[in-house]
């Protein structure tokens, strides 16, 4: 199911810490970094934290620019984003700021939590469970699909940003850097310990602001299972926009594709029609820049804006067949192949037979049939 794009916002020390421990809360950042936060709130349609910063914070999390707040509504948008608070107890102070600024309020937690959130709030905000154990993929579907959030911005604390990254669900990570240590072990820490998916992650800014540094990260490394990851949302895009590259053909399709090891490191990309080969395809292009005795291409994801197909003409082996040959058992798509070309394809039938796994992403078939928009069909 399509998901938010999820945006973790923090200010931390140079040791890693959110906060001290002292009765008022550390300023990390100034007010030119402050100003930065409220655009970021702007431009979001919900702002998500935890009842445990709610409790030792009581934010308002307001825009607080007037010109941004009458932006927001000259695009038809409410004044402010949903106020979103995560809790698995359903513990929360009804007389916090939180609940009385701003615009509407949703509080997600737990079967048992949902009880005890009601009574405390009353018609203070919508208490929406989400199991016995508060799942994280389906709070955020309920955002998507319910509450019309395509963009969300998550502001802590610790343990929500933990639990995100962790999952695989954060899209993109805003962390400004303060010129100051802590170096209490009592207080509280931006990550805690525990596995978190590997690799890298991507550099996408680094800017100046007065003293403070603000580094703008996103994970690339691939999942490894049914759910897609924000990763995988990011390299399967990459993949539909090469297929914008493709000289144009009325007899096959534009297709992009991308490889990318289990670390998020990219094997090799390609695109239909390539270095002025009319028939060569997408995973066949990018699979050719590759070492066929790499040993990354059996924890790899190739990444290909159509399903890769099963039956062709121009070639003896198939993209399916040639995925396999590779070594390669994760294929995520934007797109299964229609019968434009080939009756009753079916790249997906023939990669599952053979034990590999097959993620799709609708939510991206439309970038994927962009460049295909003249074909007939």
């Amino acid at each position: 199911m399509p998901l938010p794009y999820v945006l973790l916002s923090a200010a931390v020390s140079l040791d890693g810490y959110l906060d001290d421990t002292g009765p008022e809360r550390l300023l990390l950042s100034g007010p030119a970094d402050f100003d930065r936060v409220d655009g970021v709130r702007a431009s979001a349609d919900a702002i998500l934290v935890g009842a445990g910063t709610i409790r030792s914070d009581n934010p308002r999390l307001l825009v607080g620019s007037a010109e941004r707040r009458a932006a927001r509504r000259a695009a038809g948008r409410p004044e402010y984003p949903l106020k979103v608070a995560v809790t698995g107890s359903g513990d929360l102070d009804p007389a916090a700021r939180f609940w009385h600024t701003g615009g509407d309020k949703l509080v997600c937690t737990t079967d048992q939590g949902a009880v005890r959130a009601a009574r405390l709030l009353g018609n203070t905000a919508d208490v929406v469970p989400f199991g016995p154990v508060l799942d994280w993929r389906a709070l955020l579907e309920h955002l998507h699909d319910v509450r019309g959030v395509r963009r969300l911005m998550v502001e802590g604390g610790g343990t929500v940003h933990t639990q995100l990254l962790r999952q695989g669900l954060a899209d993109e990570l805003q962390l400004a850097l303060a010129p100051l240590f802590v170096g209490d072990p009592a207080a509280p820490r931006l990550f805690g310990p525990g596995p978190y998916q590997g690799g890298r992650l991507r550099l996408l800014e680094t800017r100046r602001i007065e003293d403070v540094v603000l580094m703008r990260y996103a994970p690339t490394a691939p999942g490894s299972g049914p759910d897609a990851t924000a990763a995988d949302r990011h390299w399967l895009r990459t993949a539909c926009e090469l297929a914008a590259l493709c000289p144009p053909s009325r007899t096959a399709f534009s297709v992009g594709a991308v490889v990318v090891a289990a670390d998020g490191t990219e094997l090799a990309r390609g695109h239909s029609r390539e270095g002025g080969d009319p028939v060569v395809h997408a995973e066949e292009a990018a699979l050719a820049k590759t070492d066929p005795a790499d040993p990354r291409l059996s924890g790899a994801t190739v990444y290909s804006s159509l399903e890769p197909c099963a039956r062709r003409a121009s070639r003896p082996a198939p993209c399916a067949e040639l995925i396999l040959r590779a070594g390669v058992r994760r294929v995520v798509t934007a797109w299964r192949e229609p019968d434009t070309f080939v009756e009753a394809a079916d790249g997906t039938g023939v990669l599952t037979a053979a034990g590999a796994r097959v993620v799709v992403l609708p939510e991206l078939e439309e970038l994927a049939k962009a460049p295909n928009a003249h074909l007939p069909g």
